[in-house]
């Protein structure tokens, strides 16, 4: 019997801000690729922090913790699916490049989901930002805990400027699979 050895998946590591759209374009990138016989699958930040990430707060060291976590699962994840997803605010360089490193260079690709603190309060549906304005919530991402826009990345959506569906175009015009 002959066994096929299986190239490993790309992981698309989606760094934003919360309400950027991380969550969003990766799940119609998923039902896209799907579609169209490529498996896919989401990490996604908030989800995990219910299970595997639900000992961790948001401290640096958590932070670093949490991203490590998610880019291990993500590389395991990619060794039986075609794309992971990975939906996970990541505010540093140093988070991102673990991530990176992890996953390993060739198989990774740092997608920047690019709106403004502005619009991305605009979209809280979850009300995390006003609790945070309010100091309700400590360390939270753009309001008390700096994100730093990636000094580099394989592709930067903006989607304060453009819709939904622009921006999956752009995504599936842009980036190799």
């Amino acid at each position: 019997m002959e066994i096929l050895k299986r190239n490993t998946g790309k992981v698309i590591w989606m760094t934003g801000l919360s309400g950027s759209g991380k969550t969003t374009l990766s799940s119609l990138l998923r039902l896209k690729l799907n579609g169209l016989g490529i498996n896919s699958e989401i990490l996604d930040g908030d989800f995990l922090r219910l299970g595997l990430n639900s000992d961790l707060g948001f401290s640096i060291m958590d932070r670093l913790e949490n991203v490590r976590r998610v880019a291990e699962v993500s590389k395991i994840l990619s060794n039986v699916v075609d794309v992971v997803f990975v939906a996970l605010i990541t505010p540093t360089d140093e988070m991102r490049n673990l991530a990176r490193n992890i996953v390993g260079n060739e198989n990774f690709k740092l997608v920047f989901i690019d709106s403004s603190l502005e619009q991305c309060e605009l979209r809280d549906v979850k009300g995390l930002y006003k609790s945070a304005r309010k100091n309700q919530i400590a360390n939270f991402t753009g309001i008390t805990s700096e994100f730093q826009n990636p000094s580099s990345y394989d592709l930067r959506i903006n989607t304060e400027k453009f819709s939904t569906s622009e921006c999956v175009q752009y995504f599936l015009d842009n980036i190799e699979l």
